[in-house]
């Protein structure tokens, strides 16, 4: 079966550096992030991370992700595992810098394995609203300290 990938992407108004200081703050997720109410680690290639999911209609789970790649002001990439690698997802956080002040931010994950596109089926919609929730809950923190802190209106920009 092919992988299934599901991605939520958005405009925010701002350089990268403003994006990537947001998510890559792991440790202050639970203040604004919706689908990863706790979250602890750091970002280092094979790091683990520990993370609770709570997605719509699901009871909360807690995850360990490893961190397989990121680079500052572009990505951040983990791997989870499950049934002893059946079900193999890589999640993505990047951020495509468009100019000096925009940026397209996606955040979404790719599920493979023998039985992880199977697996995603029943929650292809609440995984979307998750990632769609968390993209604006980027865009929201990162354009209000943004705009914060350039003491100007994001509309003037």
């Amino acid at each position: 079966m092919a992988p299934v990938k599901i991605e939520h992407r958005v405009g925010i108004q701002a350089p990268a550096e403003a994006i990537w200081a947001v998510i890559s703050d792991i440790e202050r997720w639970s203040e604004w992030n919706p689908i990863y109410r706790q979250a602890q680690g750091s970002l280092r290639i094979g790091g683990a991370l520990t993370l609770e999911l709570a997605l719509e209609g699901q009871k909360p789970q807690t995850i360990r992700p490893v961190v397989l790649d990121w680079i500052p002001n572009e990505q951040i990439h983990w791997r989870l595992t499950a049934l002893g690698g059946l079900v193999r997802t890589t999640r993505f956080l990047e951020i495509e810098q468009l100019g000096d002040r925009g940026c397209i931010f996606a955040n979404g994950e790719v599920f493979d394995g023998l039985l992880g596109p199977a697996a995603v089926r029943s929650l292809r919609r609440p995984i979307r609203n998750g990632f769609a929730a968390m993209s604006e809950a980027v865009k929201a923190r990162v354009e209000g300290a943004w705009r914060q802190d350039s003491g100007t209106p994001m509309s003037g920009r």
